[in-house]
């Protein structure tokens, strides 16, 4: 098993070029594809899940193995309902007790093709692509934004359109509206036409050049590092982010200035692209309280960053997290015992910490083959001689270069 070492430096001087949004990259993949367009989108992402994305969409062979690509599992079922041809759709074992019945159930309504081959409501799926109706239909909106984004992706190629409802309280809606954005700039007419309802007319994506901007997601890290840095001039550049971005995860800069973190933007480059540059400042929150529905991919950082700090959370919102490429609460609580904090979890989808303690042991922190595992726990070195990371491999996931650039910034990683 392959671990690393990391040492942070004592100065914090960071020019990041961050890579691209990996929830972009496979919206602009699906979309592109169903406009039969021969324009690639621009800047795409390297990580696993675009290069899955890319590999299934370019080869289409008849088992698509996704791996752990939640959502190219979740996107891919939708786009093979309305592509010529049969396809088996399947994954890692953990993606095959990661549910997708929603999805399925919601596609059958529509007229979809679609079988389990094993367990009812989960990978593996046998999809026959056709022509569908499409039409009005409800669909459960508490657990997976995934799924509405996947069928307001095909909804122009629906005979009549699509009108969704969205029924109980919805998670992840900046992801739905990156997802109606991204329609929008390839010629797409979809709006939400009231408070639960998103209308989709039939029509024609056109072609388009697209470049995909850098990942908030993936700044959130260099905000963590640089909250827990005990270096009062850290600075740290951020390359290729947009200001007022549609990315749900943009909301970082808000609540890293709860901990006293300013965000300047700067245009500075050569070719006139936006760098965020985040310096620290004095107001570092007591207590935190957050509701994470919109952007659970930012939990795990400020669960990390507030254990560290010695700040008690409660932080709701986190139902999704149950069902990622770990349960992300339950290993959450697993790996802040190692640095002495004990959480409690409540009904699922809430995570409280209100200053209970146990031993610190520091033993090496598992990162369960979740990408965020590894990202979030890593700036702990900030606060500690050292820290040991199991399979640190993962952040190809979604940030390959993470490590390279933790070097670059000064970190030794061995």
């Amino acid at each position: 098993m392959l671990q690393y070492t990391i040492k942070a430096p004592s100065r914090l001087r960071a020019n990041i070029a961050l890579p691209s949004s990996k929830s972009i990259s496979n919206r602009a993949l699906i979309i592109q594809a169903l406009s039969g367009s021969t324009l690639f989108p621009e800047n795409i992402s390297d990580c696993d899940d675009t290069k899955v994305m890319l590999e299934a969409l370019e080869r289409m062979p008849p088992v698509i193995d996704v791996g752990p690509a939640g959502t190219a599992m979740r996107f891919l079922t939708a786009y093979l309902s309305v592509t010529p041809g049969e396809h088996i759709l399947t994954g890692s074992e953990r993606m095959l007790h990661r549910p997708i019945g929603t999805l399925v159930e919601a596609l059958r309504r529509l007229g979809a093709d679609i079988e389990y081959q094993g367990e009812k409501g989960y990978p593996p799926l046998l999809i026959r692509g056709k022509s569908l109706q499409g039409g009005h239909i409800d669909i459960p909106s508490d657990v997976s934004s995934q799924y509405i984004s996947a069928l307001l992706m095909i909804a122009p190629t629906l005979k009549n359109g699509l009108e969704l409802r969205l029924v109980g309280n919805v998670v992840s809606r900046p992801y739905i509206d990156l997802t109606l954005h991204v329609m929008h700039d390839y010629g797409a007419k979809a709006s939400w036409t009231d408070m639960d309802t998103i209308t989709v007319p039939p029509g024609q994506y056109k072609p388009c050049r697209y470049r995909i901007e850098s990942d908030w997601s993936a700044a959130s890290y260099w905000y963590e590092m640089l909250i827990l840095s005990s270096d009062k001039e850290g600075v740290v550049s951020l390359g290729g982010l947009h200001d007022g971005s549609r990315q749900g995860d943009s909301m970082v800069r808000y609540i890293s200035s709860l901990f006293g973190i300013k965000t300047t933007v700067d245009h500075g480059d050569d070719d006139g692209s936006p760098r965020m540059v985040i310096t620290k400042g004095l107001r570092p929150v007591q207590r935190l309280e957050y509701d994470f529905s919109n952007c659970p991919d930012l939990a795990q950082t400020f669960i990390v960053t507030c254990a560290a700090l010695g700040v008690p959370f409660n932080f709701t919102g986190l139902g999704s997290l149950k069902i990622k490429e770990t349960d992300r609460i339950e290993a959450m609580k697993t790996e802040l015992r190692k640095i002495g904090v004990v959480a409690r979890d409540h009904d699922d989808r809430e995570l409280i910490w209100e200053g209970g303690r146990c031993d610190a042991t520091w033993e090496p922190f598992d990162t369960y083959n979740d990408h965020r595992m590894a990202m979030a726990l890593a700036p702990l070195a900030m606060i500690h001689d050292e820290v040991r990371i199991n399979n640190p491999q993962v952040v190809s996931k979604s940030y390959p270069q993470f490590w390279d650039h933790l070097r670059q910034s000064g970190f030794i990683i061995e």
